[in-house]
């Protein structure tokens, strides 16, 4: 499981492992257990969010694990619904004791309008206020963090490319990372190049599709030629697409599974992947 320990490197120097154990979607007991399991298989990255309401298990995990703290990558999210400075400062202050930590590895703004307000690709467009003084708001309580020792990292989620433009040609640091979801059939082909361009790395979440690729028989039929899971197959293409996959489980043994993707994808089956096209 040789991804686990290896890392892409931030543009502000920090190493980040290449693969890390998403928690969307997962009560707290789910989210307490597939993080023990996933630090037990050597998992050196967890991601979590305020939204999830489960930084407190993630937290109480990792501590019951007896690993150094110093070791690990750990990810949070300044929740969408909050897009002013005071309560951006308060809100990373409550992530911190939420997680009972002295510092976050990695944090970003949750989303870049509200969820009732954010666009679904080719379904519904965005409605409203774009949010770029608000976000700019945010953005300097983070800077802020960053300056007091809180965060070691910032960087922004599900925002579009106007949307992280507005951060760099505003801010004073440059995002280090643009968390999207991305996976086979969804490959993010206009954002993923822009933020690559301008240095920041793709965090892929929701890499086996929550689900829906494991049921599509030529993903099947492909992963059969590996003798690997769908689920394997899908991080094994993100990780080829450069991006870093956040992969979720809620038996340990698929936490251990997901990891478990020392394998190559030949060009002639990248090529069938890169071809599915999938609607959101």
């Amino acid at each position: 499981m040789s991804f686990l320990h290896e890392t892409y490197t931030l543009n502000n120097g920090m190493l980040m492992p290449k693969i890390g154990l998403g928690t969307w979607q997962q009560t707290k007991q789910q989210a307490h257990d597939s993080v023990a399991a996933a630090l037990a298989a050597g998992y050196l990255y967890v991601d979590t969010a305020q939204m999830y309401q489960n930084e407190d298990a993630v937290g109480a995990a990792i501590a019951e694990s007896g690993i150094d703290r110093d070791t690990l990558t750990i990810s949070t999210k300044i929740d969408a619904s909050i897009k002013d400075y005071r309560h951006a400062a308060t809100s990373i202050d409550e992530s911190l004791a939420a997680l009972n930590m002295d510092y976050i590895d990695l944090l970003l703004i949750h989303a870049p309008r509200p969820w009732n307000q954010m666009e679904v690709p080719n379904v519904r467009p965005s409605r409203g206020n774009n949010y770029y003084e608000e976000n700019l708001a945010v953005w300097q309580a983070m800077e802020e963090a960053v300056q007091a020792g809180k965060v070691k990292s910032i960087g922004v989620s599900n925002f579009n490319n106007e949307d992280v433009k507005n951060i760099l040609d505003n801010g004073s640091i440059t995002p280090a990372v643009n968390q999207i979801i991305y996976h086979i059939g969804m490959t993010q082909d206009v954002n993923q190049p822009f933020d690559e361009a301008n240095g920041l790395l793709v965090e892929a979440y929701s890499p086996i599709g929550t689900g829906r690729l494991l049921r599509m028989p030529e993903l099947q039929e492909i992963a059969a030629h590996y003798d690997r899971s769908v689920a394997q197959l899908a991080i094994r293409y993100a990780l080829a697409k450069v991006t870093l996959p956040l992969p979720k489980a809620n038996h340990p043994e698929y936490v251990t599974q997901n990891a478990d993707v020392d394998f190559e994808i030949s060009p002639a089956d990248m090529q069938l992947l890169d071809a599915i096209k999938m609607p959101y």
